[in-house]
């Protein structure tokens, strides 16, 4: 490389010694070129003509080699002009694909380097300009010039199988060198290149029994007779390698299944010689008397055997078919006869193996069976006229004994099939009659099960279905099809459809249904409305006048006459209602109602009704409110302000005073030895069944504190209090409590000398209350109090 470097330099010399710039780097490489410009002919002092000159600097493209992976950018090459003195004058740009991103040129030098490492596969080349410029005037010293950076190949792509793995098959017995497939391999890497993408294939699994092209990749054979009843699957592993399969090289694998299809090489045998069979006599004519069975190792149609009786066994007496399911050969015989099995499709290929058949002999004894009798059908269909006479005969059915001792034959019709008996049988002749009267409209067609039983052996019995339809008779008159709603416009015309009828008939006759329509006041002159008959089982009403009016006449009848096409024509009349209606522009129907002329506001009385039921539903719920409000003014006590965090019960009343003696027993205030026994409660209903309270323990106590806790532990464990919090108040406090008195009165010690008589003076309803304190005031030992206690259940 450098001898090459240093030759070009030196003829560069002795051509121009100022025009060649230097070859900098390996993958550079310059080619001279010619220009002729006004730049040039300027510098040949104003000259009028074009000169051919030289041009200042060439190149054609550069290489760069892929995945590089070096720390520092690669050098790609060196750009130079003969203008550029070494004075720092020059200028140098670079643009186009990849410029500044990927390639940087150092403005100075003219050095081009690779910013990242790239990849061929990806882009093989990248097409840029270069252009030298003055570096203060920015003005164009040359004019920009284009140039190649191709990116050089290097092998780092493995040849690869796009389309495995692969199937294939050849025929078995195949001769060496016959073709299986061919595989294909692609490398990525640049085949105009080196030896990067030359691939070779080769075999790592699959010899002796087969080769494969080392250039061309073609699979074949490479071991004769393979037999695919011996091994009938082969799997081969191919490998194709780069570098020429030279050392270094990448490699790519791939399956291939190759499977052996199958040829006609081996004949049918029998397992055996001699086969014995046994067979009932009572076997029918062409059913299968016995099985016999000669294998083939071949597959497909090549194991398709074909049985026949060797001839001067039988030959028109016997017969033998070919089971195409399982290959089995289906004997239909009556005495010993000899067997031959043989291929159906022959190779002739392999006619020296010997001959494609095999031969056995088929002993059968014929044993007679006591069968059941047989009908001459598989199943029997009847055809009687509805209404038609009970007795009449519409059939027969025919069974026989094929015995030896042909047992006569008795028929029966089973019960579950004719639970109505419609039909009955003649026990020895077969024949079915008619029982009951039939109507097809009911049921149209009968499904009855025939039993024949035989006389010697009831027990053998046979069934056969008869099927009995029912023919139609003209019976039933044709009528309407539905009930129609037929309306005429108030601004409907003359001769205008109004109405297309048709009519249904319950008869079905064999030629079809065919109805006829006409009005029945044809012959008299009519001046409302007509009938007229399409031709095609339907009709339309027509109108004969204009001008209907529903103020004058709101609904108008119109007989309809209805034939049908039986043999027997039935006919019947049915009436049209009409109503005049009111109808817009397009004929589409607004109201039939007359009433509705006189409802100036425009509305119907749909509509009427709707504002009615809004209007009661509004009342029915002001009555439910104000019932609502009413039931929530007589609620329970604490219902609305019942909270089980409070001790106090609200009561909305005033007492009566003194006078009222039901609340509370103001005497137990005034005299705890008065207190009973066994008092209940009075602010809940006691509870039956409850225990009695304790007795006080002392009643003769003096000391009303005592009898103030005997009263909290009875509330306590009563169990007849109400779940939620009571307040019971009595006229005692003790003491000693750090948050002092908590009662309303106040009660201190110097309380006891005030003076209550004021409570006389206050009337009859405090002369209780003036009591309770004038007794307090004489007996200075007592003192007055409150305690308030709080009692949960």
């Amino acid at each position: 490389m450098l001898r090459r470097n240093c030759l070009l330099l030196f003829l560069c010399f002795l051509f121009e010694q100022s025009s060649c710039a230097p070859f900098q780097s390996r993958p550079g490489q310059e080619w001279p070129h010619s220009q002729t410009g006004p730049s040039a002919a300027g510098r040949n002092g104003g000259s009028k003509g074009f000169q051919r000159v030289k041009r200042g600097w060439v190149w054609n493209q550069f290489f760069v080699l892929e995945e590089y992976m070096g720390s520092d950018p690669q050098y790609v090459g060196k750009l130079h002009t003969d203008l550029d003195k070494g004075q720092s004058a020059v200028k140098y740009t670079l643009s186009g694909e990849g410029a500044g991103t990927i390639f940087t040129i150092d403005q100075i030098t003219g050095d081009i380097h690779a910013l990242r490492s790239l990849d061929r596969e990806e882009k093989p080349y990248y097409t840029l300009r270069a252009q030298a410029v003055n570096i203060e005037t920015n003005r164009p010293l040359e004019s920009e010039s284009e140039f190649v950076i191709k990116v050089q190949d290097i092998n780092d792509n493995e040849p690869k199988f796009l389309e495995g793995p692969y199937t294939a098959s050849v025929p078995e017995m195949s001769p060496v060198g016959t073709y299986v497939m061919k595989v294909t391999a692609t490398d990525a890497d640049d085949p105009t290149y080196g030896n990067s993408a030359r691939v070779v294939y080769s075999i790592l699994h699959g010899q002796p029994y087969f080769s494969v092209d080392p250039k061309t990749g073609v699979i074949r054979t490479a071991l004769p007779n393979m037999d695919r009843e011996v091994k009938e699957l082969y799997q081969v592993l191919i490998q194709a390698k780069d570098m020429g399969g030279q050392l270094g090289g990448l490699a790519g694998t791939t399956t291939i299944n190759i499977t052996l299809s199958d040829v006609n090489d081996n004949p049918p045998r029998f397992s055996k010689s001699i086969f014995h069979l046994r067979v009932p006599e009572s076997s029918a004519v062409g059913s299968a008397v016995g099985r016999i069975k000669a294998h083939d190792l071949d597959t497909g149609k090549n194991a398709e055997v074909e049985y026949n009786i060797v001839p001067g066994d039988g030959g028109a007496m016997f017969d033998i078919a070919t089971n195409e399911h399982n290959q089995e050969g289906i004997i239909m015989l009556k005495k010993q006869v000899h067997i031959q099995a043989s291929n159906a499709h022959l190779d002739p290929r392999f006619h020296n193996f010997g001959p494609f058949k095999d031969t056995a002999t088929v002993k059968i004894n014929v044993l007679d069976v006591d069968e059941p009798p047989v009908f001459s059908k598989p199943s029997y269909a009847m055809d009687v006229y509805e209404d038609t006479p009970q007795g009449t005969i519409i059939g027969a059915v025919t069974a026989q004994d094929l015995d030896a001792g042909n047992s006569p034959v008795r028929y029966s019709i089973d019960w579950k099939s004719d639970l109505d008996s419609f039909f009955d049988i003649d026990p020895v002749r077969g024949t079915i009659s008619t029982n009951e009267l039939l109507d097809r409209e009911s049921i149209a067609q009968h499904n009855i099960s025939v039993v024949a039983t035989k006389v010697n052996n009831p027990v053998l019995t046979s069934r056969v279905a008869v099927t009995v339809h029912v023919l139609d008779i003209n019976e039933f008159p044709p009528e309407l099809a539905m009930p129609y709603e037929t309306f005429v416009c108030e601004s409907a015309k003359v001769g205008q459809v109004i109405q297309v009828i048709s009519a249904r008939d319950q008869d079905l006759p064999q030629a079809g249904q065919r109805f006829s329509f006409k009005s029945p006041q044809e012959g008299v002159k009519t001046k409302n409305f007509t009938v007229r008959d399409f031709g095609n089982n339907t009709a339309g009403v027509v109108t004969l006048r204009g001008g209907f009016r529903r103020r004058s006449q709101e609904i108008y009848h119109l007989p309809v006459l209805i034939e049908d096409g039986g043999l027997q024509t039935l006919s019947s009349t049915s009436t049209l209602t009409i109503r005049v209606c009111g109808c817009d522009t397009d004929g589409s129907l607004l109201t039939c109602s007359a009433e509705a002329i006189f409802l100036h506001v425009g509305l119907s009385t749909g509509a009427l009704i709707a504002i009615l039921v809004c209007i009661v539903i509004l009342l029915v719920i002001v009555v439910l409110y104000v019932g609502v409000r009413r039931q929530k003014k007589k609620e329970t006590l604490m219902t609305s302000k019942e909270d089980i965090r409070d001790n106090v019960i609200h009561y909305d009343d005033e007492g009566g005073g003194e006078e009222d003696t039901h609340a509370f027993d103001m005497g137990t205030l005034r005299n705890p030895k008065v207190i009973k026994e066994n008092l209940f409660r009075r602010d809940v209903k006691p509870e039956l069944g409850l225990c009695p309270r304790r007795p006080i323990a002392s009643q003769n106590s003096a000391d009303i504190s005592n009898f103030i806790n005997q009263r909290l532990q009875e509330h306590d464990g009563d169990t007849s209090a109400p779940p939620y919090d009571s307040l019971a108040t009595y006229a005692y406090e003790g003491e000693g409590s750090v948050a002092e008195s908590l009662s309303s009165i106040e009660s201190v010690k110097g309380e006891t000398e005030e003076d209550y008589d004021y409570l006389n003076e206050w009337g009859p309803r405090f002369k209780t209350l003036a009591g309770i304190f004038g007794e307090r005031s004489e007996s200075q030992s007592d003192v007055t109090s409150s305690t308030t206690t709080e009692n949960k259940h």
